[in-house]
């Protein structure tokens, strides 16, 4: 049973669906400042889980050849348009969701919210994980996190944000099923890189939270795949010929 890949999606739903509707009763100094700070716990996050990496040469070269594949792919082009049509039924019923934004700066918050709920290293490490050993507290403590970033992120966005709740469900559910043949191929060396390479997303993801550097952090997605492989073998291939 994926009660926590249910519970995470639900809470991204109901957060989206309370930050749309206050978000007209909050004042734009609030969602921005409030904003600033979830791109700081984001940064904190992400340093977090940087810190027990293993491998460093291995992290480093997933991050660079997954963003040239995602880069090539033009990844990020895929994802902005699969914002775009996340949107359009959402402005029919909600014509003013966007809050004022620009639509090139309603996009760009848009893909980085979709990343960060989608593609975290601790959602994609506590779904594994609740998909083989059935202890789902990593994604029911992420939930409480995602409850409130929904929230916040809905008050400038609208109630699309509430609308990620279902790739991420497909996502996470799909991971869930295959756990159970992922696991047990692991380390717990090529985890803690696992998570370094998403600590790193989410570093990125924060610095585009506050708007300071637009990091591709959608084309950086392949190097979560990546990752793994390259620090089994950075282990049992490299570092024995060093």
């Amino acid at each position: 049973m994926p009660t926590g890949v249910i519970i995470n999606a639900a809470s991204v739903l109901f957060g989206g669906l309370l930050g749309g509707f206050m978000g007209d009763k909050l004042s734009e100094q609030f969602k921005n400042d409030i904003t600033l700070i979830f791109g700081v716990c984001s940064m904190g996050m992400g340093i977090y889980s940087i810190a027990p990496m293993k491998y460093m040469p291995a992290v480093i070269f997933s991050l660079v050849i997954g963003t040239g594949i995602g880069l090539w792919m033009h990844l990020g082009n895929l994802i902005n348009k699969g914002a775009e049509e996340m949107q359009k039924p959402i402005s029919k019923l909600f014509p003013h969701s966007e809050s004022g934004m620009t639509h090139e700066d309603f996009v760009n918050t848009l893909v980085t919210v979709i990343v960060l709920f989608c593609a975290s290293g601790t959602g994609i490490y506590g779904t594994l994980d609740n998909g083989m050993t059935g202890d789902a507290s990593i994604l029911i403590s992420k939930t409480i996190l995602d409850f409130f970033t929904a929230a916040i992120f809905a008050c400038n966005l609208g109630y699309v944000v509430s609308v990620i709740a279902i790739p991420q469900f497909i996502f996470f559910f799909i991971l869930f099923l295959l756990a159970q043949f992922i696991f047990p191929l692991t380390t717990p060396n090529m985890i803690l890189d696992f998570k370094a390479c998403g600590g790193f997303l989410m570093l990125a993801t924060g610095f585009r939270m506050v708007k300071l550097k637009m990091f591709p952090i959608a084309d950086m997605i392949p190097a979560m795949i990546l990752v793994m492989p390259l620090s089994w073998v950075w282990a049992n291939w490299i570092l024995p010929l060093l």
